[in-house]
């Protein structure tokens, strides 16, 4: 095969070596029940894209029109008293913690939970949808995930559509028992 015609062929795909290779790492991680094994060797025959990222997806209803469900996630007073009502006052906060600080600009910062959580807004649409750089402060420096919030209508109430991507693997679980008993338990209280 001409130099040519071989570089042709690995444009479209993995070599035999890569896919031999990979096949062979996919069941070493098989033979050791390793599903994360398989998607590793995958991923690198793909050129080094993963298909197991965890994310979250939560539908919530509040009884509260949009406009008051996006001002108590975008005002700090208002969040700090949602803040106030959460699992975290309780458990993780320690005495003296500052209040939260949310920017209501684009490319503003906000700390909310006495500095536990920070990040940078992304995208406000008022009453609609709030996008953010999101990140507990104990991650490693310069690890953001993707919070998205939609809100719509629903009934006399709002559904907010709640989308947490990119964040460390393995962290799925406990980020998602920090959004029921540190926003939505306590925002439904705040709420009421």
């Amino acid at each position: 095969m001409s130099e040519r015609t071989n570089r042709g062929a690995q444009a479209e795909g993995p070599t035999r070596r890569q896919a031999i290779a990979c096949v062979a790492a996919a069941i070493g991680g098989l033979a050791v029940g390793s599903t994360e094994s398989w998607a590793r060797a995958w991923a690198k025959a793909e050129g080094g894209v993963s298909r197991t990222a965890e994310a979250i997806h939560q539908e919530i209803v509040f009884q509260a029109s949009r406009k008051r469900v996006y001002a108590a996630l975008t005002e700090a007073a208002q969040f700090e008293r949602v803040v106030q009502l959460s699992d975290a006052m309780k458990t993780r906060m320690r005495p003296g913690a500052p209040p939260a600080q949310i920017s209501a600009e684009v490319g503003g910062t906000f700390s909310t939970f006495g500095g536990i959580i920070v990040g940078r807004q992304i995208e406000l649409v008022p009453d609609e949808r709030i996008v953010q750089a999101w990140r507990p402060a104990h991650w490693k420096p310069g690890v953001y995930s993707i919070v998205k919030f939609e809100l719509a209508e629903s009934g006399s109430g709002t559904l907010l559509v709640l989308d947490h991507r990119g964040f460390p693997d393995g962290d799925g679980q406990g980020l998602l028992d920090g959004w029921n008993k540190n926003y939505w338990e306590p925002l439904r209280k705040y709420l009421a």
